[in-house]
């Protein structure tokens, strides 16, 4: 996405439109990177959690835990592979933009990708604080509810559930800083369009 090199006048296009392509070549490197960062992240996430599975044999009865007896897990995982999913598309994006260069997006484009980013950041931040709270619960127990430490008897389940939290954790924080520089992307569109009508004169 390029947010700079608008509104450049003729007389100093030389001087602050180089730098103004460096900033932004920067800017669209540093997205590049936190989206790929948040697809492998929010992929690691949702395997984790999809694919954690653990046997417990209870006075002769087998007793299985897997993701899909939470639905805050089974919510994890689907916002997760949400996010890995569109991450990885506008990762792609992002390559196309710097391989033909500075390319300013349309105001519409630019709105658009603001809102979806703003959407997949706010619903990463759900899945992971729904996430966060039944693990508690499993891990601690509820003793006025009467709720077991569901962790002291699956262990391993406990650990692996875990370990894809906190890579959703990442891949919920890298969302918020990209929502941050799309926002960015979207005022600096507005912001360098007085000096454009400006240049008229």
């Amino acid at each position: 996405m390029s947010y700079l090199g608008v509104g450049v006048s003729p007389g100093n296009v030389t001087g602050s439109s180089t730098k103004m392509k460096l900033i932004d070549r920067k800017v669209r490197v540093t997205e590049l990177i936190l989206r790929s960062l948040v697809c492998a992240f929010a992929l690691v996430a949702a395997v984790l959690v999809a694919t954690d599975v653990q046997v417990r044999e209870i006075f002769t009865i087998q007793k299985k835990a897997k993701f899909t007896d939470m639905k805050a897990l089974v919510f994890l995982v689907v916002i997760n592979g949400i996010a890995a999913g569109y991450s990885l598309v506008q990762a792609v994006r992002c390559v196309v933009g710097l391989v033909k260069g500075s390319v300013l997006l349309s105001e519409p484009l630019a709105w658009a990708i603001f809102f979806a980013d703003q959407a997949v950041a706010y619903l990463c931040v759900a899945g992971v604080a729904a996430a966060a709270q039944s693990a508690a619960f499993a891990k601690l127990g509820q003793p006025e509810l009467q709720w077991m430490k569901i962790c002291d008897m699956y262990g391993k389940f406990c650990n692996q559930v875990g370990e894809g939290i906190a890579s959703a954790l990442f891949a919920c924080i890298g969302m918020v800083l990209i929502s941050c520089i799309s926002a960015f992307g979207v005022f600096r569109l507005y912001g360098g369009s007085k000096p454009r009508q400006s240049s008229r004169w």
